[in-house]
């Protein structure tokens, strides 16, 4: 009997062991600046109208995780990824959001906090709202560490993939540095950013706040100037 006891406390240890230690968390809110209703996911959610918030978030704290959000059910539609931090105005996605799922797990850094692949602070094994509130401060001189370098960078392909070119203000045509029409995929580091599909900020137009854009959608290939709003 006690020798069953161990080989079952065993068991049961193995399979804690095996188990997220720190999954993804992520609140939405009806309003912007983080007013209104409020839902908080950990999970993949591929309808909101399950929590009867489709259509709704104007406004976002990514607590921990990496998460995909996207305009229609099931993850379809126009997608971006936002990383931990405050979204406090949703711009492209204000009242247009119907799925979200965490996209990226960390890993444990073995001193008690976690980063990603690119080696980020994310937070540390306490409830992510404590770990977001705490590391508020850090995030914010991370951002101000951006200063001097490109706000907005384009990728090649989806995903971040292939050639890219950084951008540190207002480009009335990225013929001159051989990236027109070439853009699909890219990340805003500071500040909110106006990419167009013509030159001189003509024809179609998107408007990309702080984040990551692994797909550009309708302006996939198309993109010809871009400009900094703010």
């Amino acid at each position: 009997m006690e020798h069953n006891m161990k080989r079952l406390f065993a068991a049961a240890a193995l399979l804690a062991s095996l188990q997220p230690v720190f999954a993804g968390e992520m609140s939405l809110y009806s309003q912007p600046d983080f007013r209104g209703s409020e839902v908080t996911v950990r999970d993949a959610a591929p309808n909101f109208r399950d929590f009867g918030f489709n259509d709704r978030a104007s406004s976002i704290v990514v607590h921990s995780g990496s998460w995909e959000v996207c305009e229609h059910k099931n993850f379809g539609g126009y997608c971006a990824v936002l990383r931990p931090g405050e979204y406090a105005d949703l711009r492209r996605f204000n009242n247009a959001i119907s799925s979200a799922r965490e996209v990226e797990r960390w890993r444990d850094r073995g001193d008690g906090r976690w980063d990603d692949d690119r080696g980020g602070w994310r937070g540390d094994g306490r409830d992510g709202r404590e770990a977001w509130r705490e590391g508020r401060e850090e995030r914010r001189e991370e951002r101000r560490g951006w200063h001097g370098g490109p706000g907005i960078e384009l990728f090649a392909a989806p995903r971040f993939g292939g050639e890219s070119v950084g951008l540190t203000g207002d480009t009335r045509t990225l013929r001159s540095m051989g990236f027109n029409d070439r853009a699909g995929s890219l990340i805003v580091r500071e500040g909110e950013w106006e990419v167009c599909e013509h030159a001189d900020y003509r024809g179609r137009c998107a408007v990309f706040g702080p984040g990551s854009y692994p797909f550009l959608g309708d302006l996939n290939n198309e993109v010809s100037s871009a400009r900094r709003l703010r």
